[in-house]
């Protein structure tokens, strides 16, 4: 089956001699391509509206006025668009070696590298979608339902699409996953000037360093795996065919076309399971904030983990108040809220977060008990339970990295049992969230790619891509996502694949391509300011427009 991909833009000259070994890409699409595409695009954008509306209306919210789900369904199709292009943008990278090594036909690895996204999407943790999540505002998170909220996400998500593109149009691959990083910065920062606060404030920092380290580190351990890895092999493995460029179209031997066909369903199950959550994260918070009564807690909680909630709750509180020194007076909800939400934004521990986390547990707990059950709380309330049990998660999560609040070790273990379950009430992504995201990002695999393929493929050595390099630049850019993937970390597919690349180049001798590298180093450093400038300034604009 063809696939869609756009026109590349001219090429230098490949490598020497490498030319009578490049692979076919200029197929075009025919016509069971297109009725596939179009096809799984209608079922998908259906099945999401479907899901939708029958959400909404078994939780009984409300609806006075059609603005909030107009913003809604401009925002999803814009997340979607995200997840999109991501697709094309980064997914060609896991292709691009078993496509330059003969080991597949162009638009047969396209289309399995797109089913295995889907299939990544599908299985994932939630644990880095609520950890890109955590880097955003707290005020802006509690208010996503406002204007400032949309104005957040409108921005953070559109600067991201408007630099993947032009990365993509260039050839470059840049990193999705560090624009979407850099977007986030942007707005946290323009938000905290626009309310007359130093710029660095508007940012969770520790959260950002965490990412950023990540983000910075990927792309050494690719670059220095993939060369070790091909080195090993030239020492254990003496087939001189496998460190030799391919002859014609010709497949590499059995076992190791088997090995690349392998890491690149690898490289894109874990590409799924990774970059398909930033996607899902914002989508939650984009529903959160216009249908809180169907998505801001999980209303699929049973009633007897309801039951067990509120105990974990109460105890918990309990521990946190006999901590407290008796002079401590006793906040009401209000004043709580504003301290924890302070110390969240903050960071900065004093007398009053404790005696706040604790008051702000009761006031939880006591508005589950009452009404049985998270699915029964009324609609006034769904919301700032909802706010109760995010601030409550982050101090909690915040006081546990700091040690500021010197729990004993019966407080600590029964404050984090309480975390857990504010984190199963909150943290939750629907099936038909992870469909939709799914098919965006296996249909945009299936879109553009060619671009980057030939990037990678032939302009980062100087020496066509042989089957020991393509093999070994995926087995490690394969283990390094899953093991991002298991931390909850988000990775670049394309720092991880294309430094893997460049490592094998430097290690078998081939040399690199200074021009390309240069190209991908000025992306690389451009790609963080330049997406934190473009998210600032449409945050601004934004916020003058709703």
């Amino acid at each position: 089956m063809n696939t869609l991909a756009a026109p590349t833009t001219d090429l230098p000259a490949a490598p020497a001699g490498s030319a009578a070994h490049r692979p076919k890409l200029d197929a075009r699409p025919g016509p069971v391509a297109l009725i596939t595409f179009v096809g799984l695009l209608a079922v998908g954008l259906l099945y999401t509206a479907w899901s939708l509306v029958s959400d909404v209306s078994d939780s009984g919210a409300p609806m006075t006025t059609w603005v909030p789900y107009i913003l809604l369904g401009v925002a999803l199709l814009i997340a979607l668009g995200f997840e999109f292009v991501n697709g094309f943008h980064d997914t060609a990278n896991a292709v691009a070696t078993v496509i330059y090594t003969h080991s597949l036909p162009p638009n047969f690895a396209v289309v399995w590298s797109g089913f295995f996204n889907f299939l990544g999407v599908l299985v994932s943790s939630g644990a880095v979608a609520f950890g890109i999540i955590a880097l955003l505002p707290v005020e802006l998170i509690l208010q996503v339902g406002s204007g400032a909220g949309f104005a957040m996400v409108f921005a953070l998500l559109i600067a991201a699409i408007i630099w993947n593109l032009g990365t993509w149009w260039l050839g470059l691959p840049a990193s999705s996953s560090h624009t979407l990083i850099g977007s986030i910065i942007g707005v946290g920062v323009a938000n905290a000037l626009m309310h007359g606060r130093d710029g660095t404030s508007g940012v969770d920092w520790a959260q950002a360093t965490k990412v950023g380290y990540s983000l910075l580190l990927s792309p050494l351990v690719g670059f220095g795996c993939a060369a070790l890895l091909l080195l090993a092999l030239r020492a254990f493995v003496k087939n001189r065919a496998l460190y030799e460029e391919p002859k014609g179209s010709e497949p590499p031997p059995w076992w190791i076309r088997g090995l690349l066909i392998l890491t690149c369903t690898g490289v894109s199950f874990a590409h799924g399971s990774n970059d398909g959550q930033k996607g899902m994260g914002l989508i939650m918070l984009i529903l959160v904030g216009t249908v809180p009564m169907a998505y801001a807690l999980n209303r699929a909680m049973p009633a007897d983990q309801t039951v067990k909630f509120v105990a974990v709750a109460e105890v918990a509180q309990g521990a946190m108040q006999r901590s407290l020194p008796t002079s401590l007076p006793a906040l009401q909800p209000a004043a709580a809220r504003d301290s924890l939400a302070t110390y969240v934004r903050t960071r900065e521990f004093n007398d009053t977060v404790v005696p706040a986390l604790a008051a702000v547990t009761g006031s939880i707990a006591q508005e589950v008990r009452q009404h049985g059950s998270l699915a029964r709380l009324p609609a006034d309330a769904v919301a700032n339970v909802r706010n109760d049990m995010y601030l409550a998660s982050e101090a909690i999560r915040h006081l546990d990295k700091s040690g500021a609040a010197h729990f004993d070790a019966d407080t600590q273990a029964r404050v984090g049992a309480l975390r857990q379950e504010l984190d199963d009430a909150t943290r939750f992504i629907p099936l038909w969230v992870k469909v939709a995201v799914a098919i965006a990002l296996g249909l945009g695999t299936m879109i553009g790619w060619k671009r980057i393929v030939v990037t990678v493929g032939e302009k980062i050595g100087k020496t066509h891509l042989s089957y020991a390099q393509g093999a070994s630049a995926e087995v490690v850019a394969m283990v390094t996502i899953g093991a991002a993937d298991m931390y909850g970390l988000p990775v670049s597919t394309t720092h991880v694949l294309s430094s893997g690349v460049a490592g094998t180049m430097t290690a078998s001798g081939s040399g690199l391509q200074m021009s390309t590298l240069r190209n991908l180093a000025l992306a690389w450093v451009l790609t963080l300011p330049a997406a934190m400038l473009l998210s600032g300034v449409l945050y601004w604009l934004f916020t003058h427009l709703f």
